[in-house]
């Protein structure tokens, strides 16, 4: 991860020094923003269960014409869900030929799950 990564993320000051993420301090209004991309992504349900087909597929990619029957769905709107799961960083993908292949960028992914987990020791967990 980089310096500019963990900064936004809250894990890192300025001079790239780490420290905890969610848990550790209020997120300025940036950092806030800039997170805020890829979890909208994931506040709807049909993105959410295109991101976990993807990250979930064997070989790690799968082509759009193997996500498009899971859904009751036409084919436009399941490419404007994936767009914009594209757009927040968390899938890219390839074309070739006639079809588009996804695949899920991890490092995202660790990104936000890195922010989310807390490392307190004691506190209150209800």
């Amino acid at each position: 991860m980089s310096k500019q990564e963990l900064v936004v993320l809250g894990r890192a000051d300025e001079d790239g020094a780490c420290c905890p993420g969610l848990a550790a301090a209020p997120l300025d209004e940036d950092q806030a923003a800039e997170l805020a991309k890829p979890f909208k992504a994931l506040g709807d349900p049909v993105r959410l269960r295109l991101l976990s087909m993807i990250a979930s597929r064997a070989g790690g990619e799968v082509c759009v014409c193997d996500l498009t029957p899971a859904f009751d769905l036409s084919q436009p709107t399941i490419s404007h869900h994936l767009k914009l799961l594209r757009q927040a960083g968390l899938i890219d993908c390839e074309r070739r030929g006639t079809w588009v292949y996804y695949w899920a960028l991890p490092a995202t992914l660790d990104r936000l799950a890195a922010f989310l987990t807390t490392s307190r020791a004691a506190g209150p967990t209800t």
